[in-house]
């Protein structure tokens, strides 16, 4: 008997903690959520390591004794492939591979490669592309050092300086490519927007950290089917769907867009501005909390600075509390203080139980109608 099946990789997590860091995580929340990350990615993780720096080392992260460490643990778990917390350097990546003699991905492959594999649509796997194109270009580097030229001057350009530059010319054209293709759907987009604009429906957007409960409020709300699963990143693609308000029959666009989380690497951003730009015309954001998470606090305040980096702080918003119906107070029918004495800005639901789902859709038609709900800060504080 031979097995067919692919086995799963075995994943080594590694994390620097800085010293004097104004990151409110704390690297095991951190290593936490890469954990989250690898098994999503379908790997098994076998164990991992911190060191706390000044400043990760420019040249291999961690310092030279950790690195040797981790070498000497790659006989104990059987490790395959190293996952750094951070985005390295392409120097550093080719160093600790190196040292290591194993595979050496970071934070940024690994939200790519599950992109890659959760996009559905055309749109969503052209912007996943351009993203690893503009990972991989300044990677190349070292790829033909098999062929490199063995001196200096004239007369000793070899066939490896030659590959790489030709592979870059081509990279960079691809990456051209995917962006006039992408600036074609976001045009094609924007004509959608017009519509909804010029027959006044008004759009309400959903956003939150990822696995908050986004997807199975989208459902909720509008009986739809969108896949929902205990993984990061289960939604990828925006789906939108029409709704209809109970008490005034008004109808609005109710969208679900991709989850946020922490470290969001700056080519994906980039590459997915153009779904972001749906927020941009949305004319009343839910931002979906996880009230249950131990780092509730500090993803709430990183879906709100990615919001600000999109020009969205301003934007009208409820704050809506998920998963209430795992609170202690809930479960044993008792109302919380924090339930009872909440700001009108915040609505506590359970998506999963449809528990708050009428105060949700009386405090989305008092918004919209310009009631007096203000803005609401992301939270500070959960017990």
């Amino acid at each position: 008997m031979f097995l067919t099946q692919a086995q799963a990789e075995r994943a080594f997590l590694i994390g620097v903690e800085v010293k004097e860091a104004k990151n409110r995580w704390s690297v095991e929340s951190s290593l936490e959520e890469l954990g989250q990350l690898a098994r999503t990615a379908g790997a098994e993780v076998v164990g991992k390591l911190v060191q706390r720096l000044r400043r990760p080392s420019p040249t291999f992260y961690l310092g030279k004794g950790k690195l040797s460490e981790v070498a000497e643990l790659r006989g104990k778990t059987g490790y395959n492939v190293a996952v750094f917390d951070d985005e390295l350097t392409p120097t550093q990546q080719r160093n600790i591979e190196e040292a290591l003699q194993t595979k050496v991905i970071d934070r940024t492959a690994l939200v790519l490669d599950i992109f890659a594999k959760r996009a559905q649509t055309r749109e969503g796997k052209l912007q996943v592309e351009l993203a690893q194109h503009q990972y991989l270009l300044p990677r190349l580097t070292g790829q033909w050092s098999h062929l490199e030229r063995l001196g200096g001057g004239i007369g000793t350009r070899g066939p490896g300086e030659s590959q790489l530059e030709t592979d870059r010319r081509l990279i960079r054209q691809k990456i051209h490519r995917l962006k006039v293709e992408i600036e074609q759907v976001r045009r094609h987009r924007a004509l959608y927007r017009h519509q909804r604009r010029k027959h006044s429906v008004p759009v309400v957007a959903i956003v939150g950290y990822t696995n908050a409960g986004k997807s199975t409020l989208f459902n909720a709300l509008s009986n739809a089917n969108v896949p929902v699963e205990d993984k990061l990143f289960t939604t990828l693609d925006p789906i939108t769907r029409r709704l209809i308000l109970p008490r005034s029959r008004r109808e609005v666009v109710l969208t679900d867009t991709v989850g946020f989380i922490q470290k969001l690497p700056t080519t994906v951003v980039a590459a997915f501005r153009a779904t972001l730009e749906e927020l941009s015309e949305a004319d009343l954001i839910l931002h979906v909390v996880d009230i249950t998470h131990k780092d509730a606090a500090k993803q709430s305040q990183t879906v709100e600075n990615i919001l600000g980096e999109l020009g969205l702080a301003k934007k009208p918003r409820l704050t809506l509390l998920n998963k209430i119906d795992l609170l202690t107070c809930a479960a044993e029918g008792l109302e919380c203080d924090l339930l009872k004495n909440a700001e009108r800005s915040i609505v506590f639901i359970s998506a999963a139980k449809g528990w708050g789902l009428e105060r949700l859709l009386q405090a989305i038609e008092e918004t919209l109608e310009g009631g007096d709900i203000t803005q609401h800060p992301p939270i500070e504080k959960v017990d």
